[in-house]
């Protein structure tokens, strides 16, 4: 049973030399296509003929890139030597104003745990809005940190948080 098996295996790596062969020329097509499309629109119809057979050609040389990838995975973690080091503006120690400090508590904390604090306080009392997550409906206590603004955007949120650190 042995015997048959390799003779299976040889017809398959036989069939991947053949694949590789026609991976190659696809490329080719694929360069070609783009100086189609920069030329005047004349024929519309004849534009969406010519993209449907490179889509096609274009998912075959996807099972190349694979391999190449992983190769080019496995060069990446040799490469990265040096550890990434946090800047040190966002690690230093930040004293919150006192009405920051009903929110997230009175002890110093960097501006990132500042951040997840703030946060973890919106989730627990439920302020984002269910319509559009992106807002955040203020309470009594967030409504004094955001200037007296009932909702405010995640991204301006960290603005206003920023005026009350010291």
């Amino acid at each position: 049973m042995a015997t048959a098996k390799k003779p299976a295996a040889k017809k398959a790596a036989a069939k991947k030399p053949a694949a590789k062969k026609a991976v190659a020329k696809k490329p080719v097509a694929k360069k070609a296509a783009p100086a189609k499309k920069a030329a005047p629109a004349k024929k519309p119809a004849a534009k969406k003929a010519a993209a449907k057979p490179a889509a096609k050609k274009a998912a075959p040389a996807k099972k190349a890139a694979k391999p190449a990838a992983k190769k080019a995975a496995a060069k990446k973690p040799a490469a990265k030597k040096v550890a990434r080091k946090p800047n040190a503006a966002f690690m230093k120690p930040m004293t919150p104003s006192a009405t920051l400090a009903a929110v997230i508590g009175a002890s110093p904390l960097p501006r990132t745990e500042v951040t997840k604090k703030v946060w973890e306080y919106i989730k627990k009392a439920k302020l984002q809005d269910d319509a559009n997550k992106r807002m955040i409906n203020a309470d009594d206590k967030l409504k004094a940190v955001f200037g007296g603004k009932k909702q405010v955007s995640m991204f301006e949120m960290t603005k206003l948080v920023s005026n009350h650190l010291s």
